[in-house]
């Protein structure tokens, strides 16, 4: 059963400076919330409660986040503020929070390889990258875990993007899988030029990996910019035995830039219960002011 999650945020977060420079980009919000507590949420709603923080210097803010506040619990409780306690407190109870600190950036496989520690050689996990933030209402970590645990293999989430921007991503090589959504992979091409892409399905930030992708790691030397590439261990796992993909076709929320963060931020308010009907209605007049 896979119980663990292991969430790689070790990264400088360079392309929101200089909101950055003592904020991690990870603790941004997205309404009211930061970016990663929708992805540990994600984490604990697909029954993985044991979450890894591969965090950096600079980056205390994030387990912090997910800590006891007893200062600020004093104070909530001192002024009435029930509501406001009880959400506090539920951060701390989300899921058994660990850290460790990856001194030396040196890409996501290496990432991947600082969990070896934490999780067992015989254990299964998932990795999540902060930067994807699936649509709340989407069992979609639910059906990779499903997945992994039918077939035993690593099970990477899978996007269709346009042919021509398919030289920015990892591309899958696929044939139809055993359920609709669902594909057998035999190799993965690194940012190929679209004439020769393999398929328009690219990899995105959702893995459930075996423990037995540690020992990959270790043998899998430094590829694209100097950086041991998870994607080059899956490629050397595929070859041994198809990996399976399983294809995202709801909201996925890319928060990696200014603009996809924008976007997901007014998305994701308008779906909101207390927000969504207001912020829509003054959207709507707003943008008749500025078309006018």
């Amino acid at each position: 059963m896979v119980r663990k999650a292991v969430l790689p945020v070790a990264g400088l977060g360079t392309r929101f400076l200089p909101a950055t420079k003592a904020v991690p980009k990870e603790m941004m919000p997205l309404v009211d919330r930061p970016a990663i507590q929708y992805v540990v949420e994600e984490c604990v709603r697909a029954g993985l409660d044991d979450v890894l923080l591969v965090t950096s210097t600079g980056k205390s803010a994030i387990p912090d986040h997910f800590d006891r506040r007893l200062d600020l619990e004093q104070a909530l409780e001192a002024k009435g503020k029930d509501e406001e306690l009880a959400v506090v407190r539920q951060l701390a109870e989300l899921a058994q929070m660990h850290s460790i600190r990856q001194g030396e950036q040196l890409g996501l496989g290496h990432a991947v390889l600082m969990a070896a520690g934490h999780v067992e050689a015989d254990e299964s996990f998932a990795v999540l990258l902060g930067d994807d933030i699936v649509d709340p209402a989407v069992p979609f970590l639910e059906r990779m875990v499903e997945a992994h645990e039918r077939t035993g293999r690593p099970v990477v989430a899978l996007m269709e993007v346009p042919h021509d921007q398919v030289h920015l991503y990892g591309v899958a090589d696929v044939e139809a899988g055993e359920r609709d959504g669902e594909f057998t992979i035999r190799r993965l091409v690194e940012k190929p030029d679209p004439a020769d892409a393999p398929s328009n399905l690219i990899v995105v930030g959702r893995y459930v990996l075996p423990g037995s992708i540690f020992d990959v790691l270790r043998d899998t030397p430094p590829g694209s910019g100097g950086e041991i590439q998870l994607t080059d261990a899956l490629e050397t796992m595929a070859a041994e035995e198809p990996i399976v993909g399983i294809r995202l076709d709801d909201e996925r929320y890319d928060t990696g830039d200014k603009l996809g963060f924008l976007k997901a931020t007014v998305q994701l308010a308008a779906k909101r219960d207390d927000l969504g009907d207001e912020f829509v209605a003054w959207l709507r007049d707003w943008l008749a002011e500025q078309d006018a």
